[in-house]
C-alpha cells in the first residue's frame, strides 16, 4: 500500500468538486421544479394528447442554453449551476422520448412523427436563435 503523496497540483480539487456538485444538485432541483410547473401549466392551458408541455420546455430550454452558453463563456464558474443544473433539470429529453413512444404505442404514429420532428427542429432553431441574440449583446 503506497503512501499518499501530497501533490500541490491536486490541492483544492476536492473542495472545488464538492462545490461544483452542489451547484449541479441545486440547479437540477430548481430546473426539475420549473419543468414540473411549466408542463403542468401548459397541460391546463392546452388539452389533448399531444405533449405540448414537454415540447415547450425543450424548445425554451434549448433557447436558454444557446443564449447562456454564449453569455457565460467567460464565466465558467456558473456553468455547473445554470447549464448542467438548471437547464439540465429543466429540459426533458427522457420525458420527450417517453411521450413519443406513448403516442406511437397508442396508434398515433403521425402525432409521434410530428412531435419528434417538431421537438428536434424547433429545439435546434431555438438554441441557434438564443446564441445569435446573445452574441448581438457581446
Amino acid at each position: 500500500h503506497a503512501a499518499k503523496v501530497d501533490n500541490p497540483a491536486n490541492r483544492g480539487q476536492r473542495p472545488r468538486m464538492i462545490s461544483t456538485l452542489a451547484q449541479v444538485a441545486l440547479g437540477g432541483a430548481i430546473g426539475a421544479s420549473l419543468r414540473f410547473l411549466a408542463i403542468t401549466a401548459t397541460a391546463r392551458a392546452f388539452t389533448g394528447s399531444f405533449p405540448i408541455g414537454t415540447l415547450t420546455v425543450n424548445v425554451a430550454g434549448s433557447f436558454a442554453m444557446g443564449a447562456l452558453f454564449v453569455l457565460l463563456s467567460a464565466r465558467t464558474h456558473l456553468h455547473p449551476l445554470l447549464l448542467t443544473g438548471i437547464l439540465g433539470g429543466f429540459t426533458t429529453f427522457s420525458a420527450f422520448s417517453l411521450d413519443a413512444v406513448s403516442l406511437w404505442e397508442t396508434g398515433q404514429a403521425s402525432q409521434a412523427a410530428l412531435y419528434v420532428a417538431a421537438s428536434v427542429i424547433l429545439s435546434l432553431a431555438a438554441l441557434l436563435l438564443g446564441a445569435a441574440i446573445a452574441r448581438s449583446f457581446t
